[in-house]
């Protein structure tokens, strides 16, 4: 990984020292962030231990989760940091955003991490797992949040604020890998093909992003889905009949990607006081590239569940090499290459329209607007 080394530093350096990579909007961890709040709406991918105390098999504050992480387990799906926790440490915050579960007081001021492990756009998908967090009731407490912020703030200053933060909205892997690929679970696949399930989620993605926007959220970073297909839990399940992934799964994947770009242009020209961008990093050239020599096993060894680590194995000694850290997640070393591909990928394919550095750098329309107080207390936020 050498070839990177002014990007991929050691994770927890991050934090002390600056990013070399990007440009000189972000310095040290004494400057300001550059959205003045996060909101991270979610799976797996993002939850941070929004799981930890339900009852749920889609819980990992065990070791050895976390082993390369400060505070150990924690409820997050690998062996470091997510995909967000890096693009948050990229926007320059100091700490990273607490998950809904544990937050207290005036850190969420900074944000909140609803997401929850195998919760889908539709509120079934993965319920054959437990309690989960759906993205209805993930919304449901970013309603509460609100309301508290505005307690703490008054109705005026907390919709300034709102309207001034992130929004990262990353799901519906689950509504496929938990929902549509489990037919003797669930019957989305006997009643839709492919291309009208994808037609449908988005169909109920967009109502719930316009349901972010009511409650006043205006700048919006939507991640489309992976490639769901090469993970070692899909090839081992379903077989790739001598492919290098599960096509099947990669393909629906896609037809829901090809779905959420255009409702991405759709929502810009329609919503002209709020900005949203499509992200779906993917590193695919960068396995052999920065020396990921494991691009299809797990890191640590996989229970009878077939996708998360035995608790309290011992996991491969050089994690760095390996693209997944359980049969389903991703490792810390590619989250890394994923975030920055996000932060500042001038790709459309990665970042649609905007990478989330220029997202955030683009003129606020609260700013722009003039006091949004002055506009009455209906402006903004609904509580």
């Amino acid at each position: 990984m050498a070839n990177l080394a002014s990007k991929l530093q050691p994770w927890w350096l991050l934090l002390v020292i600056p990013f070399l990579f990007v440009s000189n909007t972000y310095h040290c961890v004494n400057a300001e962030p550059q959205v003045p709040c996060y909101f991270i709406f979610g799976d797996s991918l993002s939850d941070n231990g929004n799981n930890n105390n339900l009852a749920t098999e889609a819980k990992v504050n065990y070791w050895p989760y976390g082993i390369d992480f400060p505070k150990g387990p924690t409820g997050r799906f690998t062996n470091g940091r997510t995909m967000q926790d890096i693009i948050v440490q990229l926007l320059g915050f100091q700490e990273f955003i607490p998950p809904f579960a544990t937050s207290r007081g005036q850190e969420i001021l900074k944000g909140v991490n609803y997401a929850s492990g195998s919760a889908g756009i539709l509120n079934e998908s993965g319920q054959h797992l437990g309690v989960r967090i759906s993205m209805d009731m993930q919304l449901s407490n970013h309603q509460s949040v609100i309301s508290t912020i505005v307690e703490m703030l008054g109705k005026c200053a907390a919709s300034k604020l709102l309207g001034k933060c992130m929004y990262a909205v990353q799901i519906g892997s689950n509504d496929y890998i938990n929902n549509y690929f489990k037919p003797e679970m669930y019957n989305s696949s006997h009643l839709f093909t492919p291309q009208q399930y994808a037609a449908y989620l988005i169909e109920q993605y967009s109502l719930k992003i316009k349901t972010l926007y009511n409650n006043g959220a205006r700048m919006f970073a939507l991640f489309g889905l992976g490639a769901i297909g090469c993970t070692p839990n899909a090839m081992a399940v379903h077989g790739t009949n001598g492919s290098a992934c599960v096509e099947k799964m990669n393909t629906a994947a896609q037809l829901f990607n090809e779905r959420l770009i255009p409702l991405v242009d759709e929502l810009n020209s329609n919503s002209t006081d709020a900005k949203f961008t499509y992200l779906n990093p993917t590193g695919a050239s960068a396995a052999n590239s920065l020396g990921f020599t494991v691009a299809n096993a797990s890191c640590c060894d996989i229970g009878s569940g077939g996708d998360l680590c035995i608790p309290g194995s011992e996991p491969c000694g050089d994690r760095s090499q390996y693209v997944f850290w359980d049969a389903v997640h991703t490792s810390d070393a590619w989250n890394e290459v994923i975030a920055v591909e996000a932060y500042d990928s001038e790709s459309n394919a990665i970042a649609y329209p905007f990478n989330v550095k220029k997202m955030a750098q683009l003129p606020n329309n609260n700013d722009a607007d003039g006091d949004i107080c002055e506009m009455g207390e209906n402006s903004g936020v609904t509580v």
